[in-house]
């Protein structure tokens, strides 16, 4: 079986996680893929999707299609795949506005519609697929948790660090606790802020460490801190986030406080892996209570790491490749 695997951008971290670190998997499941790019100009695209016909089906990853272009794929491809891991039904930057029938709504449904299988990051993005298309399944984003075992040097110095990992685009998540951390910030003056990002801001009662953000470095960044950090606002773009980032804290050990919203509600555990924060009062005491309660951190941190072990890439990887298998063979004449 061979299968065209079409991407806006395929250097994104978003390709990397949902398709990328499956290729090899894939490969040795008897799926041969090939990567190509979306192009800009419209001959470009159609001649790229002309060859969707040499294919036995085509992974479409997170675009939204114009009429010309759905009208090409579903004409050319045996069978379509589309996957996708953010509300892209909505505005990232004003969630609150309603949505472009042109640019969101109807390229979402259009390219809804088209797919034999619709593949959605958690059960509120499938919510939203399933209004088009019913052959929706749930693919969560999984991680190789084994890339996190890492042995940490011994710290040395006393201090407690906070992290939190991201991108300069979701970096704005964490500006709005910002009057929590000042807060830990002024009763604490052995904590630490970490931010392992491509961007940064700085505190006033509290030291922050900036990290950037690098494949080869985030496992260590992460497993030498102590306390995860995955603040989400409550707007319906933010619902729609996988909770990679909890999945990443948990891998590496760490307990996790975390925004009651979407899949963070359904990764953290309350109480249990970590604690969930609505409020600056919230996020205070539930850091607070981990801050001062070692023995609490550790074993949050290690029912957190056998819950990520669920979401490993040799799981989801299996389960990529039984989804992908079927659509292809039902689509054989």
């Amino acid at each position: 079986m061979n299968l065209l695997v079409l991407s806006n951008n395929p250097k994104r971290a978003s390709f990397r996680q949902r398709i990328g670190v499956y290729l090899d998997t894939l490969r040795a499941n008897g799926i041969e893929c090939e990567v190509a790019q979306f192009h800009p100009r419209s001959l470009n695209r159609w001649k790229m999707l002309k060859r969707c016909a040499g294919f036995d089906g085509v992974f479409l990853h997170k675009k939204i299609l114009n009429f010309f272009d759905a009208v090409w794929l579903r004409r050319y491809a045996k069978s379509v795949i589309y996957d996708f891991d953010d509300a892209i039904m909505y505005y990232d930057e004003r969630p609150e506005r309603k949505p472009s029938r042109h640019k969101h709504t109807n390229p979402f449904k259009r390219t809804t519609k088209l797919a034999n299988v619709v593949v959605a990051g958690n059960s509120y993005l499938a919510e939203h697929a399933r209004k088009f298309n019913p052959g929706v399944e749930v693919l969560p984003t999984g991680l190789d948790t084994d890339a996190y075992k890492l042995q940490v040097p011994p710290k040395k110095d006393d201090k407690i660090r906070l992290v939190w990992i991201g991108s300069k685009t979701t970096l704005r998540y964490l500006v709005k606790i910002k009057p929590a951390l000042e807060e830990i910030g002024s009763r604490f003056d052995y904590v630490i802020l970490r931010i392992i990002c491509d961007d940064f801001f700085d505190l006033q009662k509290m030291r922050v460490e900036k990290h950037p953000w690098s494949l080869e470095t985030q496992a260590l960044d992460l497993a030498a801190s102590d306390i995860g950090l995955a603040p989400l606002p409550d707007n319906r773009f933010a619902r729609g986030k996988c909770g990679f980032k909890i999945l990443q804290y948990a891998a590496a050990g760490l307990p996790v406080v975390a925004s009651p919203i979407g899949t963070n509600a359904e990764y953290v555990k309350d109480g249990t892996t970590g604690f969930l924060a609505a409020n600056t009062r919230q996020w205070v005491s539930r850091i607070t209570q981990l801050i001062e309660n070692p023995q609490l951190r550790r074993k949050m941190g290690e029912r957190g790491l056998a819950q990520a072990k669920n979401f490993d890439l040799s799981v989801i990887g299996k389960q990529l490749v039984e989804l992908i298998t079927k659509c292809l063979q039902d689509a054989r004449p």
